[in-house]
Order: structure tokens, then sequence, then C-alpha cells
């Protein structure tokens, strides 16, 4: 089974899912702030639990408009890069 963003996406709904998903949020703005960019794997770096749940989380900030994926070619999942949208 691989990832599917649909499956996962209701876990980040659950009370664990918005601890992890405020993390991931908190910890992205502050990376995105002092760098400008960053990967993946920095976002979910130091959380612990599912890693798909992680990967969902940084989807759903692409959802909601908060960041937004650089287009640079095909690469693993940890390495994609993001970018403020603010």
């Amino acid at each position: 089974m691989s990832y599917s963003y649909e499956t996962q996406r209701a876990r980040i709904f659950t009370e664990d899912g918005q601890r992890l998903f405020l993390a991931i949020r908190d910890k992205t703005k502050h990376l995105l702030k002092q760098a400008g960019a960053s990967r993946m794997q920095e976002m979910i770096s130091g959380n612990s639990g599912d890693s798909w749940d992680m990967i969902a989380c940084v989807d759903r900030l692409v959802e909601l408009g908060e960041i937004v994926e650089l287009q640079y070619g095909k690469c693993a999942g940890q390495h994609r890069v993001f970018v403020s949208t603010s």
C-alpha cells in the first residue's frame, strides 16, 4: 500500500492528529521565516508517529494555502521543497 492523502487526511482531524498537525505547522512557519524555504524532511523531523500522517499534515498545509511546493522534477517525498504563500 502506498501513501494516499485522501486516505490519511481523516487522521489529521483526530486529537492526536491535531497535535501532530500543529507541531508540524509551527515548525514549518519557523523554518520558512528563518530560511525562506524548507524540505519536508526538516518540517517533519523531531515528531514521532506514522510518517504518512506527517506527510498528510504537510499536504494539509498546502491544501489550506499556507505553503506551496516548488516544482523542480521528480524526487523522494522527504526532499520536496516548500515556500510560504504569504
